[in-house]
């Protein structure tokens, strides 16, 4: 340094040195502060005393010194996390997380049928207008928090502890609908990628309790499919029997209305006959009637009006019709 201020004042009246140095000094500086570089997953908010003026793509640029205009990058193509109920200890193959009281309060909620449940989820998203993320709302992470949990606080409670626990992601894709709309009408400028749920449960004093409810509704559902099971083969049977005994009696019904009918009309047409010749109808009745019951009676004996004992006729069973001896 001193020989650089012997130079300087060996060289003083020759020009002005001071005011070169100067010069050479704020060209650096200014040259250091206009040019800047932009990512390829960011863009670059330019702002001209604190008010917005442009944004930038990717690749090499030039702004005013600084002071003057100032470059913010935001990373539109990250996406980001936020996690509720835990957190991330170590990332990798074998994640580790961190959970208990102190995230507790996070995932606590009340069920639609007045259960308590233990809901941890993971939102992701990403910036989608730069503009409104860094100037429409003040503390935008805050606000994410507070909308997501609000959002699924509501999504839960309006589902039973069964639901929460079996219906996961019907659950997170209504939670992500839900909260993008709320972000929306914030202008948070965020877009929601994905909602993660992750494993839900009740808390640890009441899983004994919540187990046994669980096994005794296992245990009536199962009921209730064996009594659908044996009412599914009973009825059918019984209604087929049913079916069976109406066709068996319709039958019978019509066989005897047409035997009736039947009946009927041969009456008539016998005493259509009997009238217009009643002693050959009678006769004719009188000859068929016995032409019925007389095979009917078995053995028949005729016997002669001068036949004075019936002694010889007691052994006449032990001659065939022939003649000969039985």
């Amino acid at each position: 340094m001193g020989e650089i201020f012997e130079k300087i004042k060996g060289a003083k009246g020759k020009f002005p040195t001071i005011w070169v140095i100067i010069l050479v000094i704020i060209l650096i500086y200014l040259g250091s502060t206009s040019f800047y570089t932009v990512d390829v997953d960011e863009v670059g908010v330019i702002q001209r005393f604190g008010r917005y003026i442009r944004t930038t793509s990717p690749g090499l640029h030039v702004k005013l010194p600084k002071g003057i205009e100032k470059v913010t990058k935001v990373k539109v193509r990250y996406i980001f996390k936020e996690e509720f109920g835990f957190r991330t200890i170590q990332a990798g193959v074998r994640t580790r997380y961190a959970s208990g009281s102190a995230y507790l309060k996070e995932s606590l909620m009340l069920t639609g049928d007045l259960n308590v449940a233990v809901v941890p989820w993971i939102v992701q998203y990403r910036v989608k207008d730069p503009y409104k993320y860094l100037f429409k709302v003040r503390n935008v992470r805050g606000t994410l928090r507070d909308l997501a949990e609000a959002t699924m606080r509501l999504v839960v409670g309006d589902r039973s502890i069964n639901e929460v626990i079996s219906k996961r992601v019907e659950i997170a894709v209504q939670a992500r609908d839900l909260l993008q709309k709320e972000l929306d009408e914030a202008e948070t400028g965020i877009t929601v990628t994905t909602i993660e749920m992750k494993k839900t449960n009740v808390p640890e004093p009441v899983q004994p309790s919540f187990n046994e409810v669980n096994q005794a509704i296992q245990e009536k559902e199962k009921m209730i499919y064996q009594a659908r099971e044996e009412y599914n083969k009973a009825i059918p049977q019984a209604k087929g029997q049913a079916e069976k005994t109406i066709r068996s009696a319709e039958g019978y019904a019509l066989d005897r209305v047409n035997r009736a009918k039947g009946d009927v009309a041969r009456f008539i047409a016998l005493y259509d006959e009997y009238a217009k010749a009643k002693d050959v109808t009678r006769r004719r009745l009188y000859l068929e009637a016995l032409g019925e019951v007389i095979p009917r009676l078995g053995n028949k004996y005729i016997i002669d009006a001068g036949q004075q004992t019936l002694l010889p006729l007691l052994n006449l069973d032990r001659f065939d019709d022939k003649g000969g001896t039985k």
